[in-house]
């Protein structure tokens, strides 16, 4: 029998991530929205806060969460502002190929690394001719002796500039093209490392994306994940894992435009009523709330699937991602567009979540490579 219900320590973790919301990331989400600034105090209270890497086997010092577990936790920082909530997750972004391709003593050596310290990490995977296509990548690390020698430029790496060490992937063999593809974990005080100054954008400005050359960048061996020639697949599975969390972040931000036009409708006067008792105003809200659960459905599922290990998770995982983005763009378009002059200000927020959400649809494969994956799973 289906059942929506969440047990005792699911609701508990909402209301946790919930309270730190709105002790921290929402008196400061605008802050960080005009400065660019990556949010280290956020980031440092979530770590004291034990919100931080919370996929993590606890061994490691994470909490072992769920992907439902994660998805719930992510909904809640997307409610309260998707730059800072990304740059939380993201750091399990770059994380999650250890998880899942690293030895015991790597896995110790870097996760205890990072919660030690209190550090993030990065994902480096995106160049500036592979985004979409990630067969096209064209960085190299070639073994020499107890080395790789890496090379190349990565772009749009998120926590870039503030991380410890980057997850690379790169060819081994470049004859062998994308066959090759493999990862390592780049520590970023190498010799060789350049990390240019973060990009400006147009929304999730809290998080910090940066251009990265690698030039001769000498490597340990030892830092290479689950062997040569295990990256394609290894960065398709981590994003099967990771997409539900971009869903779930869209939600969140769907939910607070939704709720803040909903009650901002509720109280504007025109006409002598309030503008919701306006049918037009109405059904706006009632297919914004509607699609703000569906798309929270569709991530719930997602979840499930992936952690109760069908085949294809990575169908469902796209679904959601590319479902829970595009309907978040929605969402805060007709909750700009209900609220007027006061939506297009900065005052209410939802330009702001406006211009967060598009980047949703962009990034970890945009909603057009979504459908393809989408049409690919249905179809074998």
């Amino acid at each position: 029998m289906i059942d929506f219900s969440l047990e005792k320590k699911d609701l508990e973790l909402i209301e946790k991530y919930r309270s730190f919301a709105q002790e921290h990331i929402t008196p400061n989400a605008q802050k960080y929205d005009k400065s660019t600034d990556f949010p280290w105090p956020i980031v440092k209270e979530a770590y004291k806060a034990g919100l931080m890497n919370s996929a993590l086997p606890e061994k490691f010092g994470g909490k072992g969460y769920s992907i439902l577990q994660n998805a719930l936790a992510s909904e809640e920082l997307g409610a309260a502002c998707m730059g800072i909530g990304i740059s939380i997750d993201a750091n399990m972004l770059a994380l999650t190929p250890l998880l899942l391709a690293a030895n015991e003593e790597q896995q110790k050596r870097f996760y205890g690394q990072i919660v030690e310290n209190q550090e993030v990490a990065a994902y480096c995977l995106t160049e500036p001719n592979a985004g979409s296509d990630v067969a096209n990548i064209k960085s190299t690390a070639i073994k020499n002796g107890d080395k790789y020698i890496l090379n190349g430029h990565k772009r749009f790496i998120t926590n870039g500039e503030v991380a410890s060490f980057h997850t690379v992937f790169a060819l081994t063999d470049p004859e062998r093209g994308a066959r090759s593809l493999s990862a390592l974990v780049v520590p970023t005080d190498l010799p060789g490392i350049e990390i240019k100054p973060h990009l400006q954008k147009m929304g999730q400005r809290a998080s910090v994306q940066n251009e990265i050359i690698y030039t001769n960048v000498e490597v340990p061996a030892e830092n290479l994940l689950g062997g040569e020639g295990h990256g394609f697949p290894l960065a398709m599975k981590t994003f099967d894992r990771t997409r539900t969390g971009v869903a779930a972040l869209s939600v969140g931000a769907a939910r607070t435009a939704f709720e803040t036009s909903r009650d901002w409708a509720k109280n504007r006067v025109q006409f002598g009523k309030p503008i919701s008792a306006n049918q037009a105003i109405g059904f706006m809200l009632a297919e914004m709330a509607t699609k703000v659960e569906l798309a929270r459905l569709i991530t719930w599922k997602a979840a499930w699937y992936y952690e109760a290990g069908l085949k294809t998770p990575g169908t469902l995982s796209a679904m959601a991602k590319m479902y829970a983005s595009d309907i978040a763009m929605e969402v805060a378009t007709d909750a700009v567009q209900i609220m007027g002059g006061d939506g297009y200000s900065t005052d209410f927020g939802v330009e702001k979540i406006m211009r967060d959400v598009k980047l949703a649809q962009i990034y970890e494969g945009t909603n057009q490579i979504q459908r393809l994956v989408i049409s690919k799973g249905i179809l074998k």
